[in-house]
């Protein structure tokens, strides 16, 4: 005999719980309160509510006679006795599978109806939510036992679905113009600080910029190898995150964290990076080291040399970030080596990682800076300098791409240049704003890029 500890104890099997994750009181009231207020067929959807999250049928089904009525109604309620014949119609058609509320069950539920059904619309997509969450877990559970497990795939498969468990029912709502204006009005006569924006580090730059990089910005750095991509990137790294205490994430793909480690502390101490990698720094360094290694180490600057990267890894890394430290920027060196989806050609992959970087960036309201590798095409033309149809492997990452520049160096390909020293800054495409070439130095001891007027 069961006792009732037992029942208590008794695991709910993975198809019961599901199930029981539902709050069928507010199904009730919002069944009984579409009825009254028939606009809230539109109006709730509008704000992101889902009546497949509904779990009793019968209410389900209120919904959606109420939703096929309501255009006959100008005005007022939707008494119940048009539900009902709205119902066993369906009913004699065979198009409902369960069995209705009859006209009495129909007349008492009416009763039910409230003012507002925002709670209970709010209440019954949270427990849809969690169902959906405890199915993700019952389907993570099944890939880990399986024989054929494969953390490549199966993992990203979990994550992908994990997703979709946070993002469903997060639609923005949809804003008619006259309600923007007050908002442009303000940013008219508002300048921008480092609340809504990133620095560069580069005055020119940040000026065509208007202020540094934006939320939601995908950013592309293109330049063939040797150019100094990963020490742009960390001169972008450190602006934020040393110079103005703005968390940011670099995701180094090339380089390991002591060689990242060393380049940083070069840049920020002006001790010369051979020096510090062949241990001899002097007196006068190590005072420089001494100053200003305070500042870097209390830096919100978080640095990962995974050799491989995917993007369920990088989306998992930077939604922990956001909650955690209030990421704010991240830097990708570089894209061409993260490890790209399964599709029909490498074009397609890179296609879909651009895609996905550009959708994360707006997901997390953060900046996304992806160095990238250029084609053979500048060093095959008389003038060398870079086009931004030089992108390798797709032109989808130029059309993702919010802000695409190109790093030049005349002396990479002439020694004896008479801009030797200097670097161009081509900002090729820029979404909504002015395009022009910013010229800055090059100091390689040092591992850093700064501006004209800095040297």
């Amino acid at each position: 005999m069961t006792t009732e500890t037992d029942m208590w104890e008794t695991p709910l099997s993975d198809d019961a719980a599901p199930m029981l994750i539902a709050d069928l009181d507010a199904e009730r009231v919002l069944a009984a309160t579409i009825m009254s207020r028939p606009t809230l067929v539109d109006e709730l959807p509008a704000q992101g509510f889902d009546p497949a999250d509904i779990t009793d049928d019968r209410y389900r089904w209120i919904w959606h006679a109420v939703e096929e009525l309501a255009p006959r109604f100008q005005a007022g309620d939707i008494r119940y006795l048009a539900v009902d014949r709205q119902l066993q119609a369906w009913r004699a058609d065979g198009r409902i599978p369960v069995v209705p509320l009859n006209q009495q069950q129909l007349a008492e539920l009416y009763n039910d109806a409230v003012g507002s059904a925002d709670w209970y619309a709010d209440r019954i997509t949270k427990k849809a939510i969690a169902r959906r969450l405890y199915a993700h877990g019952v389907n993570a559970r099944l890939l880990a036992q399986s024989a054929a497990f494969d953390p490549d795939s199966d993992v990203a498969t979990a994550q992908a679905e994990l997703d979709g468990v946070v993002r469903a029912g997060s639609d923005g709502e949809t804003s008619r113009v006259g309600d923007l204006l007050e908002g442009v009005l303000e940013r008219a006569i508002t300048p921008p600080t480092n609340d809504d924006r990133v620095l560069a580090g580069f005055l020119d730059l940040d000026s065509l910029l208007c202020g540094g990089w934006a939320p939601g910005q995908m950013v592309v750095i293109g330049a063939r190898p040797a150019m100094g991509k990963t020490t742009m990137g960390l001169c972008f790294a450190r602006a934020a995150a040393i110079q103005h205490g703005i968390p940011t994430l670099f995701e180094s793909l090339e380089m390991s964290k002591e060689e990242l480690g060393n380049s940083i502390v070069s840049a920020e101490t002006r001790v010369a990076l051979h020096h510090i990698k062949q241990g001899i720094v002097d007196n006068d360094g190590v005072q420089r080291l001494a100053r200003r290694v305070p500042a870097i180490k209390d830096a919100p600057l978080y640095i990962n040399d995974e050799a491989t990267l995917t993007m369920p890894m990088l989306r998992a890394r930077v939604r922990n970030l956001v909650r955690t430290a209030g990421l704010r920027l991240v830097v990708i060196d570089y894209l061409q080596l993260m490890q790209a989806p399964k599709a029909e050609s490498r074009q397609v992959a890179v296609s879909e990682m651009s895609r996905q970087l550009k959708l994360l960036a707006k997901e997390f309201g953060i900046t996304v800076i992806v160095l990238a590798q250029l084609n053979r095409g500048p060093e095959q033309r008389t003038e060398k300098k870079p086009m931004v149809s030089d992108l390798r492997e797709s032109g989808a990452i130029e059309q993702d791409a919010d802000i695409v520049i190109l790093l030049h160096r005349e002396d990479a390909y002439e020694k004896e240049s008479p801009r030797a020293g200097e670097a161009d800054l081509i900002v090729g495409k820029h979404r909504g704003g002015p395009t022009a070439t910013i010229t800055t130095a090059f100091q390689g001891h040092y591992a850093r890029f700064v501006d004209m007027a800095s040297t």
